[in-house]
């Protein structure tokens, strides 16, 4: 099987990134990860984070970059592009801007101004999904509208395994579902099933609400929940995917962000 060079989210170590941002990005490294994609840049200007890159000797693949910010300022993705991303993903639609919302159409087309000047750029957009958009309008899962209404050469996925799975497909299938257009995949654990907490478990408040729910559904490094990761690497492979990428929202068994981040790649040492 092909040996995936293995990123990952710095959303996952986001409190070490706001204190230490070259730091954190080194320590990654020395973990063994090959790249990193951004949630953020921490004030910092393009420049200086391709110098702290090009330093540690780490592949600054990618970002998540909000909708909002892109279509308010589309030089944002010329920032990017100064890093080196090869990427940048779209984390979230939600309600009235995603399928079936009153403002899709407008989003749509504003998608398709953003892939156009990330293109001038060299960069593929993607969008991240959540389990929400695995909701159904006329029998269809949102997400398939999605990426039905907007062509390939305009938004490629970026699909996250966790929510995937508890949106109620196979995680490799679904990649397999994308051959062709899945160049980045998300690697998410958890344990548990949907559940109401599980939102409040990503946001940065709110994650105390539902403690009677925490047993249902939790987030895990990879390697120490549910999911069947040599399955999903497969099914990444098949479908042509160029990396793989590590994210955890909160960490998890007494561990701190940095230990699970740890964890999460010496597990996959031993299937990549």
């Amino acid at each position: 099987m092909k040996k995936f060079p293995v990123a990952i989210q710095l959303y996952s170590v986001r409190d070490a990134m706001k204190e230490d941002f070259a730091g954190t990005i080194a320590k990654i490294k020395d973990m063994g990860y090959d790249g990193v994609e951004f949630a953020g840049l921490f004030e910092k200007t393009g420049e200086e984070v391709k110098a702290i890159c090009e330093k540690v000797g780490i592949t600054p693949i990618s970002a998540h970059v909000p909708y909002k910010s892109m279509i308010e300022d589309l030089s944002l993705i010329e920032t990017y592009a100064t890093i080196g991303c090869k990427y940048i993903a779209i984390p979230s639609l939600r309600n009235e801007t995603f399928v079936g919302g009153e403002l899709y159409e407008e989003v749509k087309e504003g998608i398709k101004k953003i892939a156009a000047k990330a293109k001038e750029f060299g960069i593929t957009l993607l969008y991240h999904n959540h389990d929400f958009e695995f909701e159904k309008l006329d029998g269809e899962y949102k997400l398939d509208i999605l990426y039905s209404d907007l062509s390939a050469d305009v938004l490629q996925t970026q699909l996250d395994t966790c929510w995937v799975n508890i949106g109620g497909e196979v995680p490799a299938d679904y990649i397999i579902k994308y051959a062709g257009r899945t160049p980045v995949v998300h690697l998410k654990d958890f344990v548990g099933s949907k559940a109401e907490n599980m939102y409040g478990l990503i946001s940065e408040e709110g994650s105390e609400n539902k403690k009677a729910e925490t047993e249902k559904f939790d987030f895990r490094p990879v390697g120490y929940g549910v999911q069947d990761f040599k399955a999903i690497l497969a099914a990444s492979e098949k479908a042509g995917a160029e990396w793989v990428v590590v994210e955890m929202d909160k960490p998890a068994l007494d561990k701190t962000p940095m230990e699970c981040a740890k964890m999460s790649i010496d597990y996959l040492k031993t299937i990549n």
